[in-house]
């Protein structure tokens, strides 16, 4: 066969098999596994971290693997990081006894524990982590403890053992004492960082409404940001979750307060936030967690409550192009997205409190639904009830 005729043959298999092939090897990317951090059922039960087989096609889809207790309980399991690294490392905190553990899942069927800490370099509570473009982590500190009480904790670097590298305050001239570092975006083209503040403890009476931006090079602090109110004015309260879109330099920034802001100039003297969008908010329920995929932004919204899907592709005019609604007394809370987008990992609270829900995603058109093949042979609904709380949760990387 000349090299012409191949060409053409080749062409028309793709043209006839074309959408079997798609399929084949979306199925050949999907994760096998899906780690989930979750508290124990019960005051005397450890805390751990389950692994679950959620390949569609295995025969077991949902079933609990293995579990890795950390051999303690009450330390309220919380966020993990938002995805799996590439070395398997993953770091996850326990917000109330201010431990956190490093899990090894180089063998997804046999994780270890690699590590544990607890404060660092001066520094409690940590709760956010995030891989640095050098492959060590960035960990958010909430707070800085002395004889006089609570202050603004910091950002510490550290290696995936989880020995710090170097350390940097929160505090600084004109800094409110109620700053609590939480969650955090790298911006290695800009050479900065943003940080968000929440109190975890609750303990502020006024929601802080900042965000912190640093300089990632040397993680001086360089400027802290009152975000402006919106309409309702209070969208910009409990700044939570900074993303960093797919072009390296643009940030948009969530507030638990359900508000959605697009920060400008942040290598500038004077970086700003502008709201572009907001949900409604109900009384004792908060926006959560989003993830970018693409040119979408998908955000757990309790009030609704629903899992929405944003087109960011304009960042300062997002619109609506699907959500997914939940039964009315669900909370959804976290949500991580699958390496090749295309289901998302959903724990919260109220009747989500013990369950795991998976969510479809399209990423050609932003479209969310409910996995409903995730769930035991005799169940009526989607999910799979959990024997403890689940918070963090993350997909293996294929």
């Amino acid at each position: 066969m000349n090299r012409i005729a191949a060409i053409v043959l080749r062409v028309l298999v793709l043209a006839v098999c074309g959408a079997p092939l798609q399929a084949q090897a979306s199925k050949a990317t999907d994760s096998r596994y899906l780690y989930v951090w979750t508290a124990g059922a019960d005051s005397l039960a450890q805390d751990y971290l389950a692994v679950y087989d959620v390949r569609p096609d295995s025969g077991r889809y949902g079933a609990l693997v293995t579990t890795v207790p950390v051999g303690s309980g009450g330390n309220r399991p919380h966020h993990t990081e938002h995805a799996l690294a590439a070395d398997h490392q993953l770091f996850a905190n326990g917000f109330a006894s201010g431990r956190s553990w490093i899990f090894d899942l180089t063998d997804p069927v046999r994780p270890r524990i690699a590590g544990a800490f607890g404060d660092q370099a001066g520094y409690s509570h940590p709760h956010s982590f995030l891989r640095l473009p050098n492959g060590n982590v960035l960990a958010t500190f909430q707070m800085r403890h002395d004889s006089t009480g609570m202050h603004p904790g910091g950002v510490a670097e550290m290696t995936t053992a989880g020995v710090v590298v170097r350390s940097s305050s929160a505090a600084g001239p004109g800094v409110p004492d109620g700053i609590r570092p939480y969650s955090a975006a790298i911006v290695p083209s800009l050479d900065r960082v943003v940080t968000t503040t929440t109190d975890m403890d609750q303990k502020n009476p006024h929601p802080a409404t900042e965000i912190q931006v640093w300089k990632l090079s040397t993680l001086e602090l360089l400027h802290t940001v009152a975000l402006p109110p919106g309409p309702q004015g209070d969208e910009n309260g409990l700044t939570a979750e900074p993303r960093l879109l797919g072009d390296g330099k643009t940030v948009l920034v969530s507030t638990f307060h359900c508000g959605l802001f697009l920060l400008r100039g942040l290598e500038s003297e004077a970086p700003s936030g502008q709201l572009v969008a907001s949900f409604p908010r109900k009384a004792g329920t908060n926006c959560a967690i989003p993830v970018v995929a693409g040119h979408y932004w998908l955000v757990t919204v309790p009030s609704i409550p629903a899992v929405v899907s944003l087109d960011i592709a304009d960042p300062a005019h997002p619109r609506e192009v699907s959500r997914v609604v939940l039964d009315s007394t669900d909370v959804p809370h976290w949500i991580s997205l699958e390496p090749n987008q295309r289901r998302l990992v959903l724990t919260g609270y109220g009747t989500l409190r013990n369950r795991l829900l998976l969510v479809t995603f399209d990423p050609a058109t932003g479209a969310l639904a409910l996995d409903r093949r995730f769930h035991p042979a005799d169940a009526t609904r989607p999910g799979f009830d959990v024997n403890g709380v689940p918070h963090g949760a993350v997909f293996s990387r294929p």
